[in-house]
């Protein structure tokens, strides 16, 4: 376990990932730290929050973060810092597992959490705040290149020869985990042409045509847009917020919605044990709250992300059309059977990657 702790530390500090804003760690604390969200007994001692968070939304914290920062400080006279590390959904929450002390952690999918859950670091009932948990959303969608010179306007075009796709490695990004099931449950519920509904073999080989055409597979959602952003490959599948984001920086690709896909949903949590071992419980509760304020969900909006708020999302409609085919997860039985139906050893995706050259397995 030791092993395991030293070589995740290692990779944050040379891989960049863990960035410190506003001060170092706080290495002592008080029980007065650990007293309710807002309590007029918080200490004024300076508290230090580890955030540990999927790549995507890391432009929208960047926002947020300020702004906790003034609002704690007013409410109760202390000072908060933070520190942000942003990796693959599924190695922040596998880093957390094996020993990162991530105070809060912002995952792409329940079930990143759940591993937490399972070791016993998150032990209260984090559905219970706000959208069941859920901070934000989003749609499996594709960017294209400007024009969209080969003309992509659904799923079936992504398995035509010659098309070099990207998309990221479901073994590391919970981004990937979402493009392979909304492929696949557009091709079981009918949506894909040539690839009759309800039919798993027709399904898994339609999985098998597209990933032939995949040129690589990055670690996280946020490596698979820039690779592309550099012109490697010709179609991503991604989220609707990385193609939004990228065109709000200046990014000419095009997004192509297709006509089925699955809705992303998107967790927070406080993890216990480490909140609890750091005395930062009240200040971390506090910003988790704070995530779901109007104010935060209107700073999501604005960087791709569709609002868990409705009044926030009907303000935003315009910017996030409707899908003639949207599902969840419920579709696969929730993420409780769809990772091991699709992503354990023998699951879907594990059996028909095995058939592909020059993957990772």
């Amino acid at each position: 376990m030791l092993k395991k702790f030293t070589a995740v530390f290692i990779l944050f500090i040379f891989a960049g990932v863990l960035a410190a804003c506003g001060g170092a760690a706080n290495s002592a604390t008080t029980p007065a730290e650990n007293q309710p969200a807002g309590s007029a007994a918080a200490s004024s001692k300076p508290v230090n929050l580890i955030l540990g968070a999927y790549t995507t939304p890391r432009e929208a914290y960047s926002e947020i973060i300020p702004l906790f920062k003034a609002q704690w400080r007013e409410k109760t006279g202390q000072e908060v810092t933070f520190e942000e590390s942003y990796l693959g959904s599924g190695a922040q929450s596998r880093a957390i597992a094996e020993g990162f002390e991530a105070d809060i952690t912002a995952l792409s999918l329940e079930a990143d959490i759940t591993r937490l859950e399972k070791a016993s670091l998150i032990t209260h009932d984090w559905r219970s705040v706000g959208a069941k948990g859920m901070v934000s959303t989003s749609i499996v969608v594709f960017g294209v290149r400007k024009g969209n010179p080969l003309g992509i306007k659904d799923w079936a075009d992504l398995a035509k020869p010659g098309v070099e796709v990207l998309t990221p490695n479901p073994k590391t990004s919970g981004g990937a985990m979402w493009n392979i099931l909304a492929l696949y449950g557009a091709a079981k519920r009918g949506f894909v042409e040539g690839v009759p509904k309800d039919d798993e073999a027709a399904a898994q080989a339609f999985l098998l045509a597209v990933l032939k055409n995949v040129k690589v597979m990055d670690k996280g959602a946020r490596e698979s847009i820039t690779n592309y952003e550099q012109g490697v490959g010709q179609v991503i599948i991604t989220y609707e917020n990385e193609i939004l984001v990228g065109q709000q920086g200046g990014q000419d690709y095009e997004m192509v919605i297709p006509r089925s896909t699955i809705l992303i949903e998107n967790p927070v949590a406080v993890v216990d044990t480490y909140v609890d071992k750091h005395g930062s419980r009240a200040a971390a509760e506090a910003f988790v709250e704070f995530l779901f304020s109007r104010e935060v969900q209107e700073i999501f909006a604005r960087h791709g992300l569709r609002s868990v708020d409705p009044e926030v999302a009907k303000a935003t409609a315009a910017q996030y059309p409707p899908v003639e085919d949207l599902f969840t997860i419920e579709y696969f039985g929730g993420w409780g059977q769809a990772t091991p139906d699709f992503f354990g050893d023998t699951g879907v995706y594990n059996r028909v990657i095995s058939g592909v050259q020059g993957l990772p397995q």
